[in-house]
């Protein structure tokens, strides 16, 4: 029985050939996996280090040249607006992915719109302190298709400001301090500035008129005493917990029109406004579907 299992084991030699063979193989994938990841804690250590050796460094000038010092006062219209971040690269401050790029709730605070590479398509800059919007901020940024400010301290936005973004289509200022808006894009189909102070002088009656692909419309906590003019675009308008007291057969309906059927729209919200639907009751009667919400 000895001689025959040397016999077998010896006849067979390719079985242990492929054991080592796997093993080799096991081996080498394991020491490739160990050096991707060791690469990939060395970049990101190089960058932290970077990123902490410029912080030092800007501070050591600061304490060394401070320009209050000798009677100095920055203009507010400047670039150096944010001192914080004004020099630190984009995309050390932010997360940037192809198209993309995420500033949200920075540290050191940014007070101003950075700037951002040209590829850009998406940016998130929510909850941080800018509480500006320039012309220069957007210009020529021409692949901008979404912006997103939820969050932040802005009150005042130039004209302009949005005007040379063709491929813009969501637009979002909730949550800030605008009292006003600016001219918007022909472009845009969702725009949102729920949350802010916006009030009816504020927003031009023909704001939207040319806003033809327009489909999601929300202006909702605001101090609006009227409603704007709506495009036929539309599918949906929120305008609740604003002061509207009073609407028209011509608001969202013609009101020399009883055959005309607004067939875009299905939702309206007007709740939390002083108005009494109950005293206006062909205002709605072109629309497939009655507002929505609590109404006196």
């Amino acid at each position: 029985m000895e001689k025959f299992f040397l016999l077998t084991f010896n006849s067979d030699p390719s079985l242990a050939d492929s054991s080592l063979s796997f093993l080799s193989l096991r081996n080498t994938m394991i020491q490739l996996r160990t050096l991707t990841f060791t690469c990939v804690v060395l970049l990101w250590t190089l960058c932290s280090a970077a990123k902490v050796e410029y912080m030092e460094a800007r501070k050591l000038k600061r304490d060394i040249v401070n320009l209050d010092d000798y009677g100095f006062q920055q203009d507010k219209d400047s670039d150096s607006a944010s001192p914080a971040t004004a020099e630190l690269p984009t995309c050390l401050l932010c997360v940037c992915l192809t198209g993309s790029v995420y500033c949200e709730e920075v540290s050191p605070e940014m007070s101003s719109v950075p700037a951002l590479p040209k590829e850009t398509a998406y940016l998130y800059a929510r909850f941080n302190k800018i509480t500006r919007i320039r012309n220069k901020d957007f210009a020529d940024m021409a692949t901008l298709r979404r912006i997103d400010l939820t969050g932040n301290l802005i009150t005042e936005i130039e004209d302009g400001a949005f005007s040379r973004l063709p491929n813009l289509e969501e637009l979002t200022l909730a949550d800030n301090r605008l009292t006003k808006l600016p001219m918007l894009p022909n472009g845009l189909v969702t725009f949102n500035a729920n949350f802010n102070r916006l009030k009816t002088q504020g927003v031009k009656a023909n704001a939207f008129k040319k806003l033809t692909r327009l489909a999601y419309l929300y202006l909702g906590n605001n101090e609006l005493t009227g409603v704007p003019h709506l495009p036929e675009s539309l599918h949906v308008v929120h305008l609740h917990n604003n002061k509207i007291s009073t609407i028209t057969d011509e608001t969202f309906c013609k009101g020399n029109n009883s055959y005309y059927i607004r067939s875009n729209m299905d939702q309206v919200r007007l709740d939390g406004n002083p108005v009494k639907l109950s005293q206006h009751p062909n205002s709605f009667v072109c629309l497939q579907t009655l507002p929505v919400g609590w109404y006196n």
